[in-house]
């Protein structure tokens, strides 16, 4: 019960195999399979799944069945907060433009909703499907308690975090973000994080896939130097995740569980007479011990994809379209870069006023910046944004709509400061690391 769920786990989500595009984990293979399969009707599928979100909620909330309300799984589903619910029936209008093709062209757009329904919403769907439905191999059969043994003396140092934690780590670096962020949120809920363990492994460790870090090289013109990138990626990403924790807004997240108690550290201590390997198989097995009933973990695996399904979606709809609109159709970006200027030079960074630009951007869409940098001449100019966008990280057109559509108790504001931080903190040093290789 402990042995070969685990290894399935580690199987599907942290075992790299190489595809036609890259490196990836074998969920990602899959939900890209499922993507294929679905076709030209993707689109049809997530329209459909975002209005029975918004339609059932205001029926939900109007009529209040007693099948919903009677169920914990279906009242958290369908009967959200207001802001939600506004949210949701946001995401829902955006959805019917876009596939339905009315209205103005700056949210039917193929940069703006266009993008968000067409390329970015079928990509989730498959994901959450796939890694919602087998999460419970990684969660509930005790891998996380025998890996957060082996990893907690250097996890709980360098970033006081649980060691189960490297696990959510290993699974967005390989393959997905959005599988760390569903992972985290669980984890969360089930009482394993914090409130501050949960906002710091789903604002710092969703971290962008191989894959879609080389695309970000690729569409800089530096595909040669992928190598040196995605190592200088790994750099500041690694230093942001020591630093930007251990400041406002992270910091001040309180280390209560989801039931608002207080979480103690004693089960961590190694017991006397154990070692790593013995204590870390032991709490492993002692959480199998729990499992009475694989149709129950089959069932918690079908929750796991419906809510991600029909409670995110609508989110990313709604809040990735919104974002996308202002970085496309506004100068709200090139002015709040405007301030980078100065940094930018001080660093010694060439064509400091056109990077300013994509400073601030990312926090819309990771591509942004990249699409922006294709134009400047200089080659460590080109190289510093793309590495930059990718360790950002916090962008709203995915991760920070999925973080906000999630269990993790994060808000809007300490999204947009945790990006900033994190540009400030990494932009230093991948500018001393340019400065080495050009």
């Amino acid at each position: 019960m402990f042995a070969i769920p685990s290894l399935l786990g580690i199987l599907l989500f942290m075992t790299p195999v190489v595809t036609s595009g890259g490196f990836t984990i074998p969920i990602a293979v899959l939900a890209k399979t499922f993507r294929n399969v679905m076709g030209d009707h993707s689109t049809l599928i997530v329209t459909a799944i975002v209005l029975i979100s918004a339609i059932g909620s205001l029926l939900a909330l109007a009529t209040k069945p007693r099948f919903i309300t009677e169920s914990t799984f279906l009242t958290g589903l369908f009967l959200p907060s207001p802001v939600w619910l506004v949210v949701r029936l946001l995401g829902s209008v955006f959805v019917s433009m876009a596939y339905f093709g009315f209205g103005p062209e700056h949210v039917v757009g193929g940069a703006t909703g266009g993008f968000v329904l067409g390329d970015l919403l079928p990509t989730l769907l498959s994901v959450f499907v796939f890694a919602g439905l087998f999460l419970p191999l990684l969660t509930n059969f005790g891998l996380l308690e025998m890996i957060g043994a082996f990893m907690t003396r250097v996890m709980r140092p360098l970033f006081g975090l649980p060691g189960r934690s490297a696990v959510d780590c290993a699974s967005s670096w390989l393959g997905d973000g959005s599988v760390a962020i569903l992972m985290s949120s669980k984890q969360y809920e089930q009482g394993y994080y914090t409130e501050r363990e949960a906002a710091v492994v789903g604002t710092t460790f969703s971290v962008v896939s191989i894959s879609f870090s080389l695309v970000v090289i690729a569409q800089v013109g530096l595909e040669h130097m992928f190598v040196p990138f995605y190592l200088t990626v790994c750099l500041a990403g690694f230093v942001a995740a020591i630093v930007v924790p251990r400041l406002p807004p992270l910091c001040w997240k309180k280390n209560t569980l989801v039931n608002g108690e207080e979480k103690t550290f004693e089960h961590e201590a190694l017991p006397e007479g154990e070692t790593l390997f013995s204590y870390g198989v032991k709490s492993g097995i002692e959480r199998a011990s729990h499992i009475r009933s694989l149709s129950d973990v089959l069932k918690e695996g079908l929750e796991n994809a419906a809510d991600m399904v029909f409670g995110v979606l609508p989110v990313v709809m709604a809040i990735g379209t919104s974002a996308l609109i202002i970085a496309e159709y506004t100068p709200i970006f090139t002015i709040l870069g405007m301030p980078f200027v100065p940094l930018l030079e001080l660093l010694q960074i060439p064509e400091a006023v056109a990077a300013s630009e994509t400073m601030l951007i990312g926090i819309a869409d990771m591509f942004i910046p990249a699409v922006l940098a294709a134009n400047i001449d200089n080659e460590m100019t080109r190289f510093v944004i793309a590495t930059l966008s990718v360790t950002q990280l916090i962008y709203m057109s995915e991760v920070g709509a999925l973080l906000l559509g999630s269990k993790i108790p994060v808000k809007v504001w300490e999204l947009v400061m945790i990006f900033i931080l994190r540009t400030l903190v990494t932009l230093p040093v991948i500018a001393g690391v340019a400065h080495l290789i050009f």
